[in-house]
């Protein structure tokens, strides 16, 4: 209703003409993306998956850089300052790395690194403004990004602070604080605007409390709802797979990525983390719902209405906060609205995204060797002999798991599921054999791995179609497809890479100054087709030469 009260402002000449020029139409987030880019995956859908076919297989070749903007987290000249500290310093001594995905809305590319937010050109690179915020602390991870809602951008702080800013100018229209920072909570998602609700969560990783996902009004910053990723008390549903109320309130489950959302179900979908204490399961025996678990959740009322869970009782650190996909498909014969998940523990699932029925399990890695195999739910079944012990115990995939946080991509052309797996391990030791341990109840040494592998996976059997073994290791990188017949993603080696999706063939690469840190997007601007990734601290934007 929020939505439709300011449209009819602005036709009424009710709002400021930045407003009014700016807004955004939700429209877009239900299609794929053309002439914008107005949400962290593109679209509501999850599958990074763009109809443009400007920049195509057949000219590909000529595929040439047209801008780079590198960042600093230093304020300058003219950076509008806000935020709860006390001193306008950088809040690392390190170049900012850029995790966002950035939005790209009528010309004007948002994205932010921790702590800071900037408006650049599309067309030229050309910095439009900068906001700092003066942290209070917090583990200055990563940021995926920013959300918009007419002419108001929104952010997350590490210290967990909900930021709104003016699209426009880079001024702050408020802000409101989302959790303590001196629980550890730290914050990392893109916020993701579902009509009149701006969805945030948080991480947190060193003090055992509980995961949250809450949504909050555009206009105020007023919280809305909450959803706790465990129950709070006993008698509270999924209580029974919690020994006690205290294993509950200190559980974990951050909701560290952004999720997706389906207008017809009015469902959003997101991932959870892991349980606490991390690395031992002493002191909470049970499943330790919803920890490790894909959620459907009412949009309006945060209210859960199916839940999957892909680690019960997980021991080993790997959430599940990696995108859930949403596609519509044939299934065995039948038309079904689907949810694909390939997820750090190395499984990848499909899912029934109306009830949350399991269609599909099938391993990531031919090295995973922590489950006995699958029960009648399509759950992994846990093997008790690779939790960590004193003496330690080998494992794959290790804690970072067989893919990670960086987006997967759906082709619905292909019909195929494209993700970065990494076949690796790790001995993980047992090192707080206390009855209640808290935190890091255990450590790891990782062994090593075979490298990194583009999985090409037909989502009815889970099998891959195709695979390509990058020669260099390194963190799994996003993924884009296109309908010009192309993928897009990186390497180890700093390479940027177009893939042909349906068999493999490497069509071309461009060397960047660092490895891809975020997933790469694409859209139209007077017409023309840009591609815009991001490498560490810069900003490459890409075009056919003209």
């Amino acid at each position: 209703m929020k939505m439709n009260r300011l449209l009819i402002a602005a036709c009424l000449g009710l709002l400021p003409l930045a407003l009014d020029a700016q807004m955004l139409d939700p429209a877009l987030l239900t299609r794929p993306a053309t002439d914008a880019w107005p949400t962290y995956n593109g679209d509501y859908s999850g599958r990074r998956f763009s109809t443009l076919t400007q920049i195509n297989q057949s000219n590909v070749k000529g595929l040439t850089l047209e801008w780079e903007h590198r960042v600093t987290d230093v304020p300058g000249d003219g950076t509008i300052v806000g935020g709860k500290g006390s001193d306008p310093a950088p809040n690392s001594s390190t170049p900012p790395e850029i995790k966002a995905t950035p939005l790209m809305v009528k010309g004007i590319l948002y994205f932010s690194t921790p702590d800071n937010a900037w408006a650049v050109d599309a067309r030229s690179g050309h910095q439009l403004w900068h906001y700092f915020w003066k942290t209070t602390g917090g583990i200055h991870i990563g940021n995926r990004g920013m959300g918009i809602y007419g002419n108001w951008l929104f952010f997350e702080t590490p210290d967990n602070y909900l930021v709104s800013l003016e699209a426009s100018t880079g001024k702050e229209r408020w802000h409101v604080q989302i959790a303590d920072v001196k629980q550890e909570y730290f914050s990392t998602p893109a916020p993701i605007v579902v009509g009149g609700h701006v969805i945030v969560g948080t991480g947190g990783d060193s003090l055992d409390v509980p995961g949250f996902l809450e949504a909050h009004d555009p206009e105020t910053g007023a919280l809305q709802w909450k959803w706790w990723s465990e129950p709070l008390k006993k008698g509270d549903a999924g209580s029974e797979t919690w020994p006690d109320e205290y294993s509950m309130r200190h559980g974990g489950g951050m909701t560290w990525i952004p999720g997706t959302y389906d207008p017809e179900l009015h469902l959003y979908y997101i991932g959870t983390g892991n349980p606490n204490p991390v690395e031992s399961g002493r002191s909470r025996e049970g499943a330790n719902l919803y920890t490790c678990s894909i959620v459907a959740l009412n949009v309006d009322t945060g209210k859960l209405v199916w839940y999957f869970q892909g680690s019960p009782h997980d021991t080993h650190d790997w959430d599940a906060a990696e995108t859930p996909v949403l596609f519509d498909g044939a299934f065995e014969g039948k038309p079904r609205k689907m949810l694909a998940q390939a997820e750090r523990n190395g499984y990848f699932f499909v899912l029934d995204r109306t009830n949350g029925e399991n269609l599909v399990t099938a391993p990531l890695l031919k090295t995973l060797n922590w489950s006995k195999g699958v029960n009648s739910q399509g759950q992994p079944i846990g093997n008790s002999e690779k939790e960590a012990t004193i003496s330690g115990v080998l494992v794959s995939p290790a804690s970072g798991g067989a893919t990670n946080w960086p987006p997967p991509s759906f082709d619905p052309e292909t019909n195929l599921f494209y993700v970065n797996t990494e076949a690796s391990f790790s001995v993980f030791y047992l090192t707080d054999t206390d009855p209640h341990p808290e935190g890091y109840a255990g450590a790891e040494r990782e062994i090593g791995s075979y490298g990194t592998e583009l999985q090409a996976i037909d989502y009815k059997t889970g099998k891959a179609v195709w695979s390509h073994r990058f020669p260099s290791s390194g963190f799994p990188k996003g993924i884009l497809t296109t309908a010009g017949h192309l993928l897009f993603t990186g390497d180890g080696s700093g390479h940027l890479i177009a893939f042909d999706p349906a068999n493999g063939k490497i069509l071309w690469h461009a060397g960047l100054a660092a490895e891809i840190s975020n997933g790469p997007e694409t859209f139209l601007l007077d017409g023309r087709q840009y591609l815009v990734v991001a490498a560490g601290d810069s900003l490459y934007a890409f075009t056919i030469s003209q």
